[in-house]
């Protein structure tokens, strides 16, 4: 995606942010929504967008991927945010996977959401920072509710940034 090339300027920020202790941020800016077992794609894509929608909202604890990505995804995420702390770089992943972007203000969002019995698709569109942008978000149900197997976008795919089948 987008969120995979190397920003110089955003390696120290990335190093901030790796620095700070998730549980702290994690209890304020998630969407308790986000999380919820037994709801609908819709409910789940909802929750995980409208924040955005706010005024200074920081984005989502995408840092935290089993509360967010189906298992095998989440532990890529979690390989390369461990790799990269211990090499002092920048993970793979260096921008919010739900807006494929680094910095935003999002406007105009709408979110259209499909399912059959075990797996969803949602397709968000919005603008950031005034420029349409586009996502397939595709959902598999777990055992802890409805978790994202793949983000796509114009420019790529977490899967296919992680090599994952």
């Amino acid at each position: 995606m987008g969120m995979s090339s190397r920003v110089p300027g955003r390696r120290l920020a990335t190093a901030l942010l790796l620095a700070v202790p998730t549980s702290a941020l994690a209890s304020t800016i998630v969407a308790p929504s986000v999380m919820a077992q037994g709801q609908t794609p819709q409910a789940f894509l909802d929750g995980l967008y409208q924040p955005y929608r706010q005024e200074g909202f920081k984005g989502q604890p995408y840092w935290e991927p089993r509360r967010f990505f189906a298992p095998d995804l989440a532990a890529a995420i979690e390989k390369d945010v461990a790799a990269a702390r211990q090499h002092k770089e920048a993970p793979l992943l260096d921008g919010d996977p739900f807006v494929d972007a680094q910095d935003w203000q999002i406007t105009d969002l709408t979110i259209v959401a499909s399912a059959g019995d075990n797996t969803a698709q949602g397709a968000v569109a919005f603008r950031n920072l005034g420029e349409p942008k586009t996502l397939t978000v595709l959902l598999i149900r777990t055992p802890q509710g409805w978790r994202i197997s793949d983000i796509v976008s114009a420019t790529g795919s977490l899967r296919k940034l992680y090599r994952l089948p």
